[in-house]
Parts: C-alpha cells; sequence; structure tokens
C-alpha cells in the first residue's frame, strides 16, 4: 500500500499537488499557514479575552459605586424604618410645607390617608427636594405617578401614601 492508496480519496489529489512543489514553496505555504492559524487563535482566543481584562478596572468602579449607592439606600432606608411614625397631622402640615416651597407651581390635596400634588412646570431639583422631604417629614412614600417633562419642568400629578398608608 502506497502513501497516496492510503489517503482518502479526496486528499490523494492534494497530496500529488503538495509532492509536486518545490521544498522553498512547501516551506512558505506552511509558513503561511501557520501564521493563519497563529492569527485564528489570536483572534478568536487571546483578543476577546484581552479586552475583557481591559474592560476590567471601568466595569469594577461602575459596580463599586452601583454597590456604594445599593449600600447608602439601604441605611437610608433602615434609618426611615427606625424612624418614629408621625400622625396624620403632622404629615399633612410636612407636605404643606415642602408644597409651600415649590411656590404656584404645586398644588396639594390631602384626600383621608393620600396626597395628590399637582405639578405645573417643576423642576427637577424642585421635584427630588420635595420627595425627599415627603418621605422623611411626612414619611409619605409615592404610590403612583404621571408627570411629563416639558421645556419648563414637570408637569402632572404624583399621588404619594401617608404614614402607614398603602
Amino acid at each position: 500500500m502506497t502513501e497516496a492508496t492510503g489517503l482518502k480519496p479526496w486528499l490523494a489529489p492534494l497530496a500529488a499537488w503538495w509532492r509536486g512543489l518545490a521544498a522553498r514553496e512547501r516551506r512558505g505555504l506552511t509558513l503561511a499557514a501557520l501564521v493563519l492559524v497563529g492569527y485564528a487563535v489570536l483572534a478568536l482566543a487571546v483578543l476577546p479575552a484581552w479586552r475583557s481584562i481591559a474592560r476590567a478596572p471601568a466595569e469594577l468602579d461602575a459596580l463599586e459605586a452601583q454597590l456604594q449607592t445599593m449600600q447608602r439606600l439601604a441605611a437610608e432606608a433602615q434609618q426611615l424604618r427606625g424612624a418614629a411614625p408621625v400622625n396624620a397631622e403632622q404629615a399633612a402640615e410636612a407636605l404643606k410645607a415642602a408644597t409651600a416651597r415649590l411656590g404656584d407651581k404645586a398644588r396639594l390635596t390631602l384626600q383621608a390617608d393620600r396626597a395628590t400634588l399637582m405639578l405645573a412646570g417643576a423642576s427637577t431639583s424642585q421635584l427630588r427636594d420635595w420627595l425627599a422631604e415627603a418621605r422623611s417629614g411626612a414619611r409619605a412614600r409615592p404610590l403612583e405617578a404621571n408627570l411629563t417633562r416639558g421645556a419648563s419642568g414637570y408637569t402632572g400629578t404624583l399621588v404619594v401614601a401617608l404614614g402607614g398608608g398603602t
């Protein structure tokens, strides 16, 4: 059995072509094949891992920032949980005071254990401050928001539960 007959039939013409090449041509083709294999290994295995390693510090920083935010929010929630409850009159007064700081951009309506804030052009910082004060001073928590952000600020309604309300 010769070398050519031991090969699969479709490899026989390729083997004959290879044997017909000069030694220099075979070395050149072998080198080209090694370069292609090396590039494939680099492109498919090494570079993706390298990019992941290069992105890792930035991703770790972002995750650390998220963790710190979550820890800060957890501490705030724990603090609010441990805070003394406020009665309905105190909650209403706290919401009225917070709403008064918004001026003519807001109107507050109180209904039993809920309060509805109607906004007309309040800025992001004003809304954020009102929510923070409502949460800490009145122990209110948002239930429903129907807000639209326009050029003049937020317009719409915000419903909060007062104290231990549902």
